[in-house]
């Protein structure tokens, strides 16, 4: 099995839910061991059965040359963009953990506001994920950004959402709720 490169244990979890059993389940309960490459290089696979069908799914990442320090909040990389998820599945992520935030959720008991927080800061960090495609100096992530279906779907059924200053504005209404949620 060649071993994927994910930034972050973040990206590596969401890339494992992006990427089904046959049988549609996305989620499986993940055993994790560190191993070594034939190059020397570490790696960690997260191995378990499909909750549905029992299919034995198995994901291997090689693990980043410097460790994730955990400032700055929540993240899924760093500066480079992502080689696992595309612009359109960011954006998609985004949108879903934005969705399970309801109006008002300032006025929610404190552990509801937790889960909320928790989904926004997400959001915005899936948003910073799909800036990250855009051409230093450009306007809009570029449909070479896009190759999964998923992400090629989002982008065809509203590709003005890919536009820069589109993306700083969502952005920015996340972070907004995020702030007033404390």
């Amino acid at each position: 099995m060649t071993p994927l490169t994910a930034r972050t244990a973040n990206e590596a979890h969401l890339y494992m839910d992006l990427h089904p059993c046959g049988c549609g389940e996305g989620r499986f309960p993940r055993a994790s061991a560190i191993l070594t490459l034939p190059d020397g290089a570490l790696a960690r696979r997260y191995a378990g059965p499909c909750e549905r069908c029992g299919t034995t799914r198995e994901f291997l990442f090689r693990l980043p040359a410097e460790p994730e320090n955990g400032e700055g909040g929540f993240r899924y990389g760093a500066a480079e963009p992502s080689a696992l998820i595309d612009a359109g599945e960011w954006l998609w992520v985004a949108e879903g953990h934005a969705r399970g935030v309801p109006a008002g959720a300032e006025r929610l008991p404190e552990a509801d506001r937790r889960r909320c927080r928790t989904r926004l800061a997400a959001a915005v960090a899936a948003v910073d994920e799909a800036l990250k495609f855009v051409p230093p100096g450009g306007s809009r992530v570029p449909f070479t950004a896009v190759w999964s279906p998923l992400g090629r779907s989002v982008y065809q059924r509203e590709p003005g959402r890919f536009r820069t200053s589109r993306l700083t504005a969502v952005r920015s209404a996340y972070d907004t709720v995020l702030r007033r949620l404390g």
